[in-house]
């Protein structure tokens, strides 16, 4: 299947880099000693981070994690996130990564806690300066899950034989935005490509297991965070119908020293609907010119 001209663009700036017998695709732009590490979420990929690069300064490191965007889509890999955050530290590694700031997004938030669980244990491989996280489940009991990721955690855990319809991934898509933060023009097409890609929407009722995993680690994940010694900045849409702001406060509560931005008229993908204006706030949040 071809790609759209803005996806096909996105691709031809990555690479691949193999980790652990997988593929896993990144795109770097950029220079300097501790760059920006995106990690996205679930359905995304890094391409949904791809209007935020520009105005990162310095080095930026976007990569899709195993499963999503134009990685390894294996259907008999593991895609739990503990799996996850160590092909993070194998990227990582590959690049000669020594130090970082790490973004997350959702799903990517939880891969995130991870890593800073190992850096809270001396067992990370890179020095974790410093965490951004924008809207995602950190605290799974508090998220409001969608029709869609409902009718796919039903499903039986296994890769699909069925292709999933375009009808309800666009449907699924559409209810993780609002009527008063919508989808821009193009997005929800975009994030469609990227799951069908590589027959992709066969894994979701796998993929979409890491919800289970996060109600199972929560206190793991949770005091990765809290306890995490470096800056913790949450930078949030106030209009996520998903990952509802109570959350940031939960985390001010028991981490009172986490900084919180409130992204006013902005959802559950701050980095697809308002990309100049994340970017500018991570920015701040890092102290970066």
């Amino acid at each position: 299947m071809s790609l759209s001209a803005p996806v096909q663009a996105w691709h031809d700036r990555g690479r691949i880099v193999h980790v652990a017998g997988r593929s896993v695709f990144v795109v770097e732009s950029g220079e300097g000693e501790v760059p920006f590490v995106i990690l996205h979420g679930f359905p995304g990929s890094s391409y949904d981070w791809a209007s935020v690069l520009p105005h990162l300064p310095g080095r930026v490191i976007a990569f899709d994690l195993p499963g999503y965007g134009f990685s390894d889509k294996s259907p008999a890999s593991s895609y739990s996130l503990f799996d996850q955050a160590d092909v993070v530290e194998g990227v990582l590694a590959q690049l000669k990564v020594e130090r970082c700031v790490i973004v997350g997004h959702d799903m990517g938030d939880t891969v995130t806690a991870e890593l800073a669980a190992r850096a809270n244990a001396g067992a990370l491989e890179f020095d974790l300066e410093r965490i951004v996280l924008t809207n995602g489940s950190i605290f799974i009991d508090l998220a409001q899950l969608t029709r869609g990721q409902k009718l796919t955690l039903r499903a039986p855990n296994r890769a699909s034989p069925f292709r999933m319809p375009t009808v309800i991934l666009r449907r699924s898509l559409a209810e993780s935005f609002t009527r008063s933060a919508p989808a821009p023009s193009g997005a929800i097409d975009a994030l469609i490509e990227l799951i069908r890609h590589d027959r992709g929407d066969r894994l979701m009722p796998r993929l979409i297991r890491y919800i289970e995993e996060r109600r199972v680690h929560q206190e793991h994940w949770t005091a990765g965070l809290v306890e995490f010694a470096g800056p913790l900045t949450l930078i949030w849409g106030e209009e996520d119908p998903i990952a509802v702001l109570p959350m940031t406060e939960r985390m001010q509560q028991l981490r009172a020293d986490t900084a919180v931005v409130r992204l006013d008229g902005v959802g559950h993908w701050p980095s697809i609907e308002c990309p100049e204006r994340l970017a500018a706030e991570i920015v701040a949040a890092v102290g970066r010119a």
